[in-house]
């Protein structure tokens, strides 16, 4: 690994400085030297077709400092981000400012995974149908319905009169199962079509993690062009980048997916096999055998290991029902498929499903992986997740001969990145690290608890509380209590009814995005949140002025991936604490600390309850990687902080 000198040359610091274009077009634009540092980084690995990995803490604007030099670049450049929001906001705010600002005439679009766009075929045969559950389903159908009649790009975010959870998008978009590609009867006019020309004509693409790695493992038809032209690829929030690629380079299977093609079936079957009842009978029973498995399953919802379950009886029935009306099921579209293209893409799924099916519920072992299951409510998925990417996310790196730039506010463990380097097989990389600008030293305050026990104890969660409590008061309110579970936040959630009178919000009570628009808008609100609220949350001025983490957020130890990478490390030499758990926990408990401080002006306390950070030897890892916040354990000076 080289380090880069962070020295900032005249070019591209220039742009970004006091007399720079940006500042004439934005206002309220502050130069900051740390976002000039990081331009000059980017374009010196741009212009060397160099692998560059960024932390550019909060504030550092490191949007802008990827943005100048790419669009000088002359060069394709795709850009992929950790979230939706943010390919949104790229695409509708930061790149058009840069563009008029540089003005340069890159061509820019955005290009998002298939099911955020709006399928006409299946639209068209829902209506057909006329088979759904709910008047819920149908009133959604009726706006979906209008919507479809003028919306230009088909991007389901338009429509937000239908909730982004609702049963009915899933329905009327499509998978790469169900996509009828140039067969289908609507392709002239497909939405994602579309979006992928022009994708394809673009020079500045924006996607996002998800789609960026399903190309990498699946390569689909149509979009597997679109990386290999690419001259600069941009990841933006990086760090997620690891977990995103393990689910895309495994193998899954969910009960939706297979009562998705009994459903499916159906529909084609009534539109072009009218006379194959037998085949309507083989789909429908189908059904009845998907949740003879999930129940088998057992109840609640859990993730475990499936060679703990794989040799119940019970289990072993269903698996076999399940695999003989799915091959049932086969027999008969493969005796259909020559009637539609719709039945035709039915049986192509049906062989699909088969065999991962067989590949996911089978006895042996699969090298180098591991195989598990999740219920969830009446829902179940089978999974297969490669325990290491390393190898594979480098040789497909390797396939592009393009310039990386890796960053994220949150990818080093003190002042080095060797951990997220070795889990994505980057070796010869340039580094660069910088600090946020703000005044954490002037602005904030870490609080201890004193008198915590350990969290094992039953108590904890209690006696953290009882502790924040007072901290709460003195904030008057404004502020996130982030925990690690959700066992955690809903006790947290039943202790401060009747405690405090500012208002309580808690995650699951509405959407996210709603939630914190209440909060916003509260302006003295306490929300209660978990894993979604650590990352990716921006909430700037007085309104968050207070954040509390319950707990180190060491990953919970029965996850089943987790338990088998730490066998797989311990099989190695390795320590899997010390190379695995302790810098995955950094991480994210520096995108938790991450949300207190969001703009030059705000001030706030983060309240770090976990005794384990002062009493055990790796606590200071965890202290080493936050910005340079005042520490104390006196409640009083917490008092004094809010009073000021």
């Amino acid at each position: 690994m080289a380090v880069l000198a962070t020295h900032a040359t005249s070019t591209v610091a220039a742009l970004l400085g006091p007399k720079g274009p940006l500042a004439k077009q934005i206002p309220g634009f502050a130069p900051r030297l740390s976002q000039q540092k990081m331009a000059e980084a980017v374009a010196t690995a741009l212009a060397e077709n160099r692998m560059l990995v960024v932390e550019a803490g909060t504030g550092t604007g490191k949007t802008y400092a990827y943005l100048v030099p790419a669009l000088l670049a002359g060069a394709r450049v795709i850009i992929s981000t950790g979230t939706r929001h943010l390919q949104d906001q790229l695409y509708q705010l930061d790149l058009p400012v840069v563009r008029r600002a540089l003005a340069v005439s890159a061509r820019i679009a955005l290009l998002k995974g298939r099911s955020n766009y709006l399928c006409r075929y299946r639209l068209q045969t829902i209506e057909e149908s006329g088979r759904l559950a709910t008047r819920e389903q149908v009133a959604d159908l009726r706006r979906v319905r209008a919507w479809a009649r003028r919306t230009r790009y088909g991007d389901i975010a338009e429509l937000a009169e239908v909730s982004e959870t609702s049963a009915l998008w899933p329905r009327v978009t499509s998978t790469v199962d169900n996509c009828l590609g140039q067969d289908c009867p609507q392709f002239s006019d497909c939405f994602l079509a579309k979006a992928r020309r022009e994708a394809s004509a673009a020079d500045v693409l924006i996607i996002n993690h998800h789609l960026f790695c399903a190309d990498m493992a699946l390569r689909e038809t149509g979009f597997a062009e679109l990386l290999p032209g690419a001259e600069i690829v941009i990841l933006d929030e990086a760090h997620q980048l690891p977990e995103i690629a393990s689910h895309f380079f495994g193998k899954s299977l969910s009960g939706y997916q297979l009562s998705e093609l009994a459903r499916d079936t159906v529909v084609e079957q009534l539109r072009d096999a009218a006379d194959f009842v037998d085949l309507r009978r083989r789909a429908e029973a189908l059904d009845p055998a998907v949740a003879m498995l999930r129940e088998a399953l057992g109840l609640g919802d859990r993730r475990v290991l499936w060679r703990e379950v794989a040799g119940r009886s019970s289990i072993r029935e269903a698996v076999e029902r399940t695999t003989d009306a799915l091959e049932r099921l086969r027999e008969a579209l493969k005796e259909a498929a020559p009637r539609g293209k719709g039945l035709e893409s039915c049986y192509r799924r049906s062989e699909d499903l088969a065999a991962r099916l067989a590949l996911l519920t089978g006895m042996e072992e699969q090298p180098d992986s591991v195989r598990w299951l999740e219920t969830r409510g009446r829902g179940f998925g089978l999974s297969l997740t490669p325990l290491d990417i390393a190898h594979t996310f480098r040789a497909r790196l390797g396939t592009q001969p393009s310039a990386w730039v890796f960053t994220s506010a949150t990818l080093a463990v003190g002042d080095a990145f060797t951990h997220f380097a070795a889990r994505l097989g980057l070796d010869d990389y340039d580094a660069l690290r910088l600090d946020s600008p703000f005044d954490f030293v002037g602005n904030t305050l870490l609080y201890h608890p004193t008198g915590l026990p350990d969290p094992a104890s039953p108590q904890y969660t209690a006696a953290l509380l009882e502790a924040v409590l007072p901290v709460l008061f003195a904030s008057r309110g404004r502020a996130f209590l982030l925990f690690t579970s959700h066992r955690a936040l809903q006790e947290a959630a039943g202790w401060l009814v009747g405690r405090m009178d500012y208002p309580l919000l808690i995650q699951g009570q509405a959407p996210k995005a709603a939630l914190l628009r209440e909060f916003r808008a509260l302006g003295n609100a306490v929300l209660l949140g978990t894993a979604s609220f650590w990352e990716g949350v921006d909430v700037r001025g007085e309104a968050l002025s207070c954040v509390v983490i319950d707990r180190l957020p060491f990953a919970a130890p029965g996850d089943p991936v987790l338990q088998a990478r730490i066998e797989s490390l311990r099989r190695q030499g390795d320590d899997p604490f010390v190379s695995y758990q302790l810098p995955q926990a950094v991480i994210a408990l520096k995108q938790g600390a991450g949300r207190l401080i969001r703009d030059v002006t705000d001030r706030g306390v983060l309240v770090l309850g976990d005794p384990r950070v002062i009493s055990k030897s790796y606590g200071r890892v965890f202290l080493d990687s936050l910005p340079p916040m005042p520490r104390t354990r006196d409640l009083q000076r917490v008092e004094a902080f809010f009073g000021q």
